[in-house]
């Protein structure tokens, strides 16, 4: 096995203390996500967007490069992967948002966008 491939088996999200006090947004592009159709085991293809309003925490970047490369072997529908995503973020960060955007390539000339967030506090206002 080849020390990415370890990597990535071996990958956990890892939370870090959030460095600053003020309201702010992070956005993080993940354009070259992919998993495997359950159904037919052709690769799908995806840019998986995600937006956060941290609170006491902030996801470690390499850990979330990591731990979106091992969905690449993974048998998931396009619904499940984006909701999973949304899950496993929402559970580390207990961000005062969250949004989690699959946004699927044509496949058999289907486009998928799942869109999965929580209440956007800035939008209240």
């Amino acid at each position: 096995m080849k020390y990415g491939e370890k990597e990535i088996a071996e990958a956990r999200l890892e939370a870090w203390p959030n460095p600053s006090e003020n309201t702010y947004t992070i956005e993080i592009t993940f354009p070259e996500f992919t998993c495997l159709c359950p159904r037919s085991g052709y690769p799908d293809f995806a840019t998986i967007r995600i937006r956060y309003i941290p609170d006491r925490y902030i996801v470690e970047l390499k850990s979330l490069k990591l731990y979106l490369n091992k969905y690449r072997s993974m048998y998931i529908s396009h619904e499940e992967a984006t909701n999973r995503i949304f899950n496993d973020l929402k559970e580390l960060l207990k961000p005062k948002f969250l949004e989690v955007i699959g946004d699927f390539n044509p496949r058999g000339n289907v486009k998928t966008v799942i869109k999965v967030s929580t209440e956007d506090p800035l939008e209240k206002s």
